[in-house]
């Protein structure tokens, strides 16, 4: 069970991850969104750790 717990958090912070490169990568970044996706990361990340 926590296994799969784990690994759906892991699975979260990879999406995580990809929005803000692709957020990141446009021309004009949205500064509210790529901070919005870092506190995102951290959280699911300190998730991680709790486990």
């Amino acid at each position: 069970m926590e296994s799969t717990h784990i690994t759906a958090l892991q699975n979260k912070h990879a999406g995580l991850d990809r929005q803000l490169r692709d957020e990141q990568a446009r021309p004009a970044p949205d500064a509210a969104r790529v901070q919005q996706l870092k506190r995102a990361k951290l959280k699911v990340k300190e998730a991680m750790t709790l486990n």
